[in-house]
């Protein structure tokens, strides 16, 4: 039976970079994959961007209220036809921002499909509170893998402390895609505390 993947890790962990080296070593055995993101990720527009350099357009953009399994569906037999190609994989990147309705959908193509599903996401936003997306994960996925990096003072960080022109906040809309003006830092707890305070 093939399962659902939720690969975890504050911001700077290797999602992503860990995503395209999943995507590598499928191809890499002539295994073909698709790979998708949240259209609300605007990071990179339609690629998925490693803060090591590397990007890799994505095969398609997943908007708030699309069905995900009938998507990926769609894609994967467009490729069959296209190319007589078979999916062996779909890779999710930033899966925290899926509904909890898609990553249930994600759970169907998994078991229901046949095809392992590995999504790649962080666990909680700025104010440690679950995404919606990241909480369904962490309660239907199969496996969970936490990826690791550390903070400014060398612990481990777990949390995602958001800067507004490089000030520490606290508040506000829980999605703020980093750019220009929002950035963010991977926090230990203790860290993330004193800069509550």
């Amino acid at each position: 039976m093939s399962k659902l993947y939720f690969r975890y890790g504050a911001m700077n962990s290797g999602k992503s970079t860990a995503l395209l080296q999943a995507a590598y070593n499928y191809e890499e055995r002539s295994q073909h994959v698709l790979i998708a993101k949240p259209s609300v990720d605007s990071k990179g527009d339609k690629s998925i961007v490693s803060r090591l350099g590397v990007s890799r357009d994505v095969d398609f953009l997943i908007t708030p209220s699309q069905n995900l399994r009938e998507k990926f569906a769609s894609e994967a037999e467009s490729l069959r036809q296209a190319e007589d190609k078979q999916i062996a994989c779909l890779l999710l990147d930033e899966a925290q921002f899926l509904s909890p309705e898609q990553v249930d959908q994600c759970l169907e193509i998994a078991v229901l499909d046949g095809v392992p599903v590995l999504a790649y996401g962080i666990r909680t936003d700025f104010k440690t509170l679950s995404f919606p997306g990241s909480k369904r994960l962490l309660e239907i996925s199969h496996s969970l893998e936490e990826l690791k990096t550390i903070c400014r003072c060398g612990r481990k960080a777990m949390f995602n402390g958001r800067l507004l022109n490089g000030v520490f906040i606290f508040d506000g809309e829980q999605v703020a895609i980093d750019g220009d003006q929002v950035t963010y830092e991977s926090l230990c707890a203790n860290c993330y505390l004193e800069k509550t305070l």
